[in-house]
């Protein structure tokens, strides 16, 4: 069964819990939510939709970056959700793996809640017929002693592993120095 909107509401609500003071920030993510039901894990709705991501730690305290083909910028290894995908925490570790190489049996969950959800705007892409929309992503924390083995040539031109305080100012980055390797 894929990713539902009831799944996206709870994960949602445990993100809240621990990060309260989010709550405002993703109010379009709720109101989305709430209007496209379970389209919202569809590429499809162009309100916007839900992505996973994986935020990856080395014992060294160094996260794994890679740099997205389309978008020409460098991201946390993820994307868009397929039917396959029964929650969000497994859609990342799909996407860790394809763009990656890292098998989801080569990392550790940190824990069960996102550590970052992000709500980003998606240019449009003619290409492909997609109007400019918002990407709801929810990043999780994954921790490994592994390294990149095969990029996906489609998606990822190249992978990087930075400092946490290289990271964009922010409520992901003030989370990452907070870590412990």
């Amino acid at each position: 069964m894929p990713v539902t909107a009831q799944h996206v509401r709870e994960t949602l609500a445990a993100y809240v819990e621990e990060h309260p003071l989010d709550k405002d920030s993703l109010a379009v993510l709720t109101e989305v939510l709430e209007a496209a039901g379970d389209s919202i894990a569809s590429r499809k709705d162009f309100r916007g939709h839900v992505t996973a991501g994986a935020v990856l730690l080395r014992p060294d305290g160094r996260l794994l970056t890679i740099r997205h083909k389309a978008l020409k910028k460098w991201l946390f290894p993820g994307g868009h959700l397929e039917a396959s995908d029964t929650t969000l925490m497994g859609a990342a570790l799909r996407e860790l793996a394809e763009e990656t190489g890292i098998s989801p049996d080569q990392v550790a969950p940190a824990g069960v809640v996102p550590l970052h959800i992000d709500t980003h705007p998606i240019p449009d892409n003619p290409a492909k017929g997609e109007p400019d929309h918002q990407h709801f992503d929810f990043r999780f924390l994954f921790r490994t002693t592994a390294d990149v083995t095969e990029l996906q040539a489609e998606e990822v031109t190249g992978s990087s592993w930075l400092s946490a305080d290289a990271v964009t100012p922010g409520a992901l980055r003030s989370r990452l120095m907070t870590l412990r390797p």
